[in-house]
């Protein structure tokens, strides 16, 4: 080897995550605090109980002071001063990490906002390692804590890839990446000048496969776009080995070109080397409390004889979660996975993995309530939760993240495709359930009747929670909203945080819930959707406490959102404002302890716009009712809960009585149009 490539080495080794996590881990070798905390099971309610409101922020979309960076404005003490009011005890910042990929020692974009990490360090666009080290003690100083990301599925094409291309060490085994015989290299897509890679159609993995090559192709193709990304597999051009031979690779990435996927069973066990170390960099370094184990659902990939590769529901990933999530535990902190696929994976792969998970069983069903007026979907969904034994306070209920809505509905195209479930006095097949809610969702939240919200390829829509309620409400031109209009908003996204934060689990809302975003328009970020990445437009860049009121743009570039609210900041100085509400909402979960609370029932209702929730509150607190109303009409009921001590029932927000639940265990409700109201039952009986 010249001293030129030499010099290239030793340079990619410095920026190299595997190097760095196995220089870090000498740290730990010998220690006792790795000993100090339990960590075989996940502790769902220990986790929670730690942080049960949480802020998700995404760092792109940050508004920061004149010359100031993300990191000061996530620090500001403005800021928090209205989060601390607000009552939020976590904020997930969003990745951070310098992400993206190098060539030739440059350093390329992030392809995927930041979800295609290539370094332990910070991100340079957003601030300093110092800063954030600063926003998670203050974070503290409020009683609150930082959540960070482990991206354990991928990497971007970093260091650690270049030296996996050249065959260096055992980078190759970090990868699934193979290597072609140049006699084969026929076989493979020619790559465009310009280019680093190019993908492979399906018969080009088929003919792969037949050659022994590869497992052929996935059950699914995430980011589907003709011409763009037909199949989860990608060729390099050659590539000059440490060895002075020329070779050509194939490499498997789930996700986009530029996130080749890790290889969680290769002998050298370098991919755990290197997500572990940069779980454990985060928590002992940066001052995290929680990590995100951002698509955690797809380490594992093996060959059938026939049809698709075994890529979901694969017991590696309950394998290596179970080791992820153990090792944060041993370290003091706590996990959550963001697991969009079926409950049967979402209920095995917390079983000594992730702590929480990301509420992917009933987010677009009571986004289907609000569309259609009618809470049996969402019904149906809450009762297979309970079926498949997932606590709802194992999960985190979410307004807007910075994804699509996904609509995919996994659980029902792939395992449960030939199940049979009752909805509408009929019985359907799991596929057929499937296509008729999501054609509904799809109807109602996009094309003609929205036009301000796109389709994300094949897995949903894109768009912020304001513009899900424009949608429902029938508001075709947002430039156009009127104060009674905005009244109704305000209502409905109340409604939809109350079926959030009224249940057990950790409620999460984003920026853009709290300033009330509209989506973008496409022309605004066309720049950033060349791949179909339509997620852009409900991305828009917000400013929470008026740090900059006159900033048109992000400190990243993205242009401000419209905004229904206005600023946290200025809302708390508005008793009726969006914030406000959801304020006193926020004290009332905390004041009962409801994220702590057990859901005893979802009864059945004779309206299909209402929506019931029961619980039993802890430290003999009584029990909780939380009753929605999805639909525009007023509505009364009268409910049945024969095991309940009767008593006076009062209504917790607004410090009222309600009416009275009967010796027989009766009692009527009534709400108006959207309306939501969190109910408590005073017993009396007395209780020591």
């Amino acid at each position: 080897m010249t001293q030129r490539g030499q010099d290239t080495i030793e340079w990619l080794q410095g920026q190299s995550m595997l190097q760095a996590a196995r220089d870090r881990a000498r740290l730990y070798a010998g220690q006792a605090r790795m000993w100090l905390h339990p960590y075989a099971e996940a502790r769902a309610r220990d986790a929670s109980a730690i942080a049960s409101v949480w802020l998700t922020v995404y760092p792109a979309s940050i508004i920061v002071e004149e010359g100031g960076s993300v990191l000061q404005a996530l620090a500001h003490e403005q800021l928090w001063q209205a989060l601390s009011e607000l009552g939020i005890q976590g904020v997930h910042t969003g990745p951070l990490k310098r992400s993206g990929g190098i060539t030739q020692r440059e350093f390329t974009p992030s392809v995927d906002g930041n979800f295609d990490r290539i370094s332990f360090d910070i991100d340079p666009r957003y601030g300093s390692e110092a800063e954030l080290v600063h926003l998670s003690k203050v974070a503290s100083a409020h009683n609150a804590v930082t959540i960070d990301d482990s991206i354990p599925a991928h990497t971007g094409k970093g260091a650690d890839f270049r030296l996996a291309e050249m065959a260096y060490g055992d980078y190759p085994g970090l990868y699934h990446m193979i290597e072609i015989r140049e006699a084969d290299w026929g076989l493979l897509p020619e790559v465009p000048a310009g280019r680093d890679a190019a993908n492979l159609t399906p018969a080009m993995c088929d003919e792969l496969k037949a050659r022994h090559y590869i497992v052929g192709q996935l059950q699914r193709v995430i980011f589907f776009e003709p011409g763009i990304k037909e199949t989860d597999w990608s060729a390099t051009p050659p590539v000059l080995g440490v060895d002075g031979k020329l070779r050509r690779w194939v490499y498997l990435h789930y996700f986009k070109e530029g996130q080749p996927s890790l290889n969680w069973l290769d002998p050298s066990f370098a991919a755990q080397q290197l997500i572990i170390g940069d779980a454990l960099h985060a928590i002992d370094v940066l001052g995290a409390r929680g990590l995100r184990l951002d698509a955690n659902g797809f380490l594992g990939v093996e060959r059938r004889a026939e049809g698709p590769a075994w890529s979901e529901s694969h017991p590696l990933s309950v394998t290596g979660n179970q080791l992820l999530g153990g090792m944060i535990r041993k370290a003091g902190g706590f996990s959550f996975q963001e697991l969009n696929l079926t409950l049967d994976d979402i209920a095995n792969m917390s079983h000594g993995g992730a702590d929480l998970s990301y509420d992917f069983v009933t987010r677009p069903a009571y986004q289907h309530a609000l569309l259609t007026g009618d809470t049996e979907f969402l019904r149906l969904m809450l009762h297979q939760m309970h079926a498949f034994k997932i606590d709802p306070a194992s999960l985190i209920h979410a307004l807007q993240n910075h994804d699509e809505l996904t609509l995919e509905l996994v659980h029902f195209w792939t395992l449960h495709a030939t199940d049979s479930y009752l909805y509408k006095g009929q019985t359907f097949p799991g596929n057929i359930l499937r296509e008729h809610i999501r054609s509904e969702m799809y109807e109602g939240l996009a094309g003609e009747h929205a036009p301000y919200n796109l389709k994300f390829v094949t897995n949903g829509v894109s768009c912020t929670t304001v513009s899900i309620i424009t949608a429902a409400l029938g508001i075709r031109d947002l430039g156009s909203i009127d104060a009674e209009q905005l009244a109704l908003i305000q209502k409905v996204h109340l409604l939809l945080a109350m079926y959030n934060a009224m249940q057990p689990g950790v409620f999460a809302l984003s920026g853009w819930d709290l300033v009330g975003a509209l989506p973008l328009e496409p022309e605004q970020v066309e720049g950033l959707m060349g791949d179909g990445d339509t997620r852009w437009i409900h991305r828009g860049a917000y400013d929470l406490a008026d740090l900059d009121v006159e900033a048109q743009l992000s400190a990243e570039g993205l242009p401000r959102a419209r905004s229904l609210y206005g600023s946290l900041a200025s809302q708390l100085q508005q008793p009726d404002s969006f914030a406000s509400s959801l304020k006193r909402m926020l004290a009332v979960r905390q004041a009962y302890a409801i994220a702590a609370s057990r859901q005893i029932l979802i009864p059945e209702v004779a309206n299909p716009a209402l929506l019931l929730m029961v619980h039993e509150l802890p430290a003999g607190k009584g029990i909780q009712i939380t009753a929605l109303n999805f639909g525009a009409e007023p509505l009364s009921e009268t409910l049945h809960l024969p095991d309940v001590s009767p008593g006076a029932v009062v209504d917790m927000i607004n410090e009222r009585l309600e009416g009275e639940l009967s010796e027989a265990g009766e009692m009527t409700i009534n709400l108006d149009g959207y309306e939501g109201l969190s109910l408590r039952i005073v017993s009396s009986v007395a209780t020591l």
